[in-house]
Order: structure tokens, then C-alpha cells, then sequence
């Protein structure tokens, strides 16, 4: 199929979605193209580098970005750090950051799957450092078993987890542990109700994961893309994302679309009533033990019932805050060149390594009216040949809805490729539609304040 006949069809909306193409089978692990037709942007990589770099146009100043004001009491901060488990859920791309990546070759060190791989692991057999020796249906819990508000860490501090990932500041390591506490909760719950002994893990993990994704699906994804995309999707499925067999992770989701959960980083937090005010970087950086004085209070990250408002994620816009800016040494290593420092630096340099198409030729693609360089904020930038696909995600959602969802291509791109994994999953809650939250309350509803209210944690 030609990008031309592409485009056309994927811009008509009444053509039915069993006329529409199906994305190709690719090998078991590999990433791919969500439009694999559209031609890459032509722009060079170390023109991306500078663009991005600390104190250029992408780094947000408060005397300079006012405009509505960073805050987005739409989203509690908390859902930034939610996402950003679920990618590394979803995705592990081990490459290093070069000028050039061969997405065809490019291996996914994570099944595409929204099942916990990052939590479970291997499993109790496959990698037992990660469950209690004297109880392997549990996760193992705290340093030195004497913690219990800290992830497992061997004698130098280092995680025992299944991503090393989700320690690489406080509040992801403390989710992760939240999701260990809720597993162990269930394992307790399921032996009083008398659930045979060799039944007791497979069943406390489905459990688990099935809740995860009702969250995913029903919380995480309407507070990212806007309930109108969201009721769409649920009605009528995919338009663009639709996986001939095995799904896989597109590129324009991974590298692009998906990291728009960095402009939603705060440059400061409150993370409980004595530590305040707090930089996410280099204060509140992960790999070392956290303390009882270092513990989250969830409700000043997500919302609960007749609990004080949370703190807000910023405005969706293409801006970053200065300390992803300059990200510690413990993250990045020794980088070669200043700009490797940046988080925005490294977001356009890894579009251009798997030659994403920008921005605004994916808009045309799925029949979006794309956004003008004065929306955009780019008309006076030296970028030519079109908006880097990132930054074309993040400039949308500030264009189209003042930076409080994504916008219609970003988050299109997100919501599709989410809904279509949990969908070939054959044991999501989606495939199992008799299923509903077992530990949800009174009212069977069920979301991030229920899952951390039955872990202990809130």
C-alpha cells in the first residue's frame, strides 16, 4: 500500500474497520511502525541535541512560561509517575542512545502486555530473589527484612525488583512497592476464602493484574486523552492501531507519543508533612534505601474521597522542567557530549535514531487538521521539514486543550495502542467481560486511591 492510499483511508472515517489495513506480523519482541509508510523527518541529529539542551527554548522558566500557569489540577501529579511504570511494563529497550537505531532489529525486553513483568518478573521459580524464602507465593518486602516501607535491596542498596527501572527516583519505587503490598494482601485474602495452596499465586497475580488494568484503562487513560476519545474507542475500537497477530510496541507510541508524561514532571514536590518543597532531581533520586522520613503520602499525589485536593502534574505543553534538564550523573552515567544530560535533548534524539516521521505528516495521515508552526511555537525555531513527532505531542495538547489531555494525534496514538494490547491479551479483564473489581467497595468502583487504600499504603 502506498502512504497516499494510506493516508486517504485512514482520513475517511466511514470507511468500516474491517476494510481498514492491519498492522504486519512481526518476530516474537521486536518494535515497530505504526505507519510505516509515512516518509522520516529530515532533520539532523545534533540540531535535535542543541534544540533540546539545557537553557534552550524546550527548558520551562517561570519568568518566562506563565501562560495559564504550569499546574493542571486535572491530573494529580501522581498519574505521571503511574505511566511511566506502565511503559516500563510494557517496553525495556536495552540500545544505547546513537544517531541511528534499525527498528527492525530493535529488541522489546518486555512482552507487550499490560501483565506486571516489571513486579513479577520471571516468577517465583524464574527469578526467587524476588519472593520471601520462607513464603514464595510473596514478594519479598524491605531491606534487611526489617522494612516494610522500602522495596527489597541487597547490601549495597541496590533494588531486588524486576526492573531496575522503578527505582530511579522515590515515588516509582515507592508505587512498585505499592503494587508488591497489594500482591501480598491478596495472597492473605485468597487463603482465608480457602483457595487451594498450589492455586494460591497464579490467582493473587491475575487478581492484581486485572485491577491494574481496570485502572489503566477506565482511570489512567480518560484523565490522559479526554472522556470523548475514550467513549469512542470503547464503542467502536481502533482506527489505526489494529495488529494483524502478535501486537508489538510502535515506535511512534515508545519513542514519541508516549513520553508526554515528562512535560507533566513538577520541578518541586511535596512528598509528605515534613519533607516539602522537595526537587525531584537530585534530591529525591532512587538507587539508596528509603527511609521511614522518605515515605509517599499518596493523598498528596492522587485524589481520595473527602481528603485534600492533591498536588497537580504541570500542563501537557513543550516545555520540561529544569531539573530534567540536567539529570543527575547517578541516571545518566558519564554522557559524551553536555546535551545527553538533557531529558529533551535525549527525547528528539531517540525520534530521530528510529526515523519517526514528524509530526504534522502523522496528523495528515490520521485525518487530523495539523497544528501551524504559530501553535506549535516553532516559527522562529531553527527546525525544518516539520515538528519532531515528541514535540508535536506535547505542542498539541497545549494548542487543542490548553495542555490538560493530549491532544487529537497524540492522544490517539496512546489510547489505540494501550486499548489494543489489553485486547489481544487473552487473560485481561477485557477478554473476561463477566469479570468486575473483586476489591472494589460498596459503590464497585474501583481506581488508584482503592488500589493503594487495600495495599496499606495510603
Amino acid at each position: 500500500m502506498t502512504a497516499k492510499t494510506a493516508k486517504t483511508r485512514a482520513a475517511d472515517p466511514h470507511v468500516q474497520l474491517s476494510e481498514r489495513p492491519r498492522l504486519p506480523d512481526l518476530p516474537e519482541g521486536r518494535f515497530g511502525r505504526l505507519f510505516p509508510d509515512l516518509p522520516r523527518q529530515s532533520v539532523s541529529g545534533d540540531l535535535l541535541l542543541k534544540y533540546g539542551a539545557a537553557d534552550g527554548p524546550l527548558e520551562s522558566r517561570t519568568n518566562v512560561h506563565q501562560g495559564l500557569g504550569a499546574d493542571n489540577p486535572r491530573i494529580p501529579a501522581g498519574w505521571a509517575f503511574f505511566g511511566q511504570f506502565i511503559a516500563h511494563d510494557i517496553t525495556h529497550d536495552r540500545s544505547p542512545l546513537q544517531e541511528t537505531e534499525d527498528v527492525k532489529i530493535l529488541q522489546n525486553f518486555r512482552a507487550p502486555r499490560l501483565d506486571l513483568e516489571c513486579v513479577y518478573g520471571a516468577g517465583p521459580v524464574g527469578q526467587p530473589y524476588l519472593y520471601d524464602v520462607d513464603d514464595s507465593d510473596k514478594l519479598l518486602i524491605g531491606h534487611g527484612r526489617s522494612r516494610v516501607g522500602d522495596i527489597p535491596r541487597n547490601e549495597q542498596g541496590l533494588a531486588l525488583v524486576g526492573d531496575a527501572r522503578n527505582d530511579t527516583h522515590l515515588f516509582i519505587s515507592q508505587l512498585h512497592l505499592a503494587f508488591l503490598h497489594l500482591h501480598n494482601r491478596v495472597v492473605d485474602k485468597l487463603r482465608a476464602g480457602g483457595v487451594k495452596a498450589d492455586e494460591v499465586f497464579d490467582r493473587a497475580a491475575r487478581m492484581v493484574r486485572r485491577h491494574y488494568q481496570w485502572i489503566v484503562l477506565h482511570e489512567f487513560l480518560p484523565l490522559t486523552v479526554g472522556d470523548d476519545l475514550m467513549s469512542e474507542l470503547l464503542k467502536s475500537g481502533p482506527r489505526f492501531c489494529r495488529f494483524e497477530d502478535r501486537p508489538f510496541i510502535p515506535v511512534e507510541f515508545s519513542d514519541a507519543a508516549y513520553r508526554f508524561g515528562h512535560a507533566q514532571i513538577r520541578d518541586k514536590y511535596d512528598v509528605n508533612d515534613s519533607l516539602r518543597d522537595t526537587p525531584l532531581f537530585p534530591d529525591l533520586v532512587g538507587i539508596c534505601p528509603v527511609t521511614p522520613e522518605r515515605q509517599v503520602d499518596w493523598k498528596r499525589m492522587f485524589l481520595f474521597e473527602n481528603a485534600t485536593p492533591p498536588q497537580a502534574s504541570r500542563r501537557i505543553g513543550p516545555r520540561l522542567v529544569s531539573s530534567l534538564m540536567r539529570l543527575p550523573q547517578a541516571l545518566v552515567g558519564h554522557t559524551p557530549r553536555p546535551e545527553f544530560s538533557s531529558l529533551a535533548s535525549r527525547d528528539l534524539y531517540r525520534g530521530h535514531a528510529v526515523e519517526l516521521p514528524c509530526g504534522e505528516v502523522v496528523a495528515q495521515a490520521m485525518g487530523v487538521n495539523p497544528c501551524n508552526a504559530r501553535e506549535l511555537q516553532t516559527a522562529d525555531s531553527d527546525l525544518s521539514g516539520g515538528t519532531p513527532l515528541w514535540l508535536y505531542v506535547l505542542a498539541e495538547a497545549e494548542a487543542r486543550h490548553n495542555g490538560e489531555f493530549l491532544g487529537p494525534v497524540g492522544g490517539r496514538i496512546v489510547a489505540e495502542v494501550i486499548f489494543e494490547l489489553l485486547s489481544r491479551d487473552p487473560d485481561s479483564f477485557l477478554n473476561h467481560p463477566e469479570w468486575t473489581p473483586e476489591l472494589a467497595g460498596k459503590k464497585s468502583a474501583f481506581g488508584i486511591a482503592d488500589l493503594l487504600t487495600y495495599a496499606g499504603v495510603a
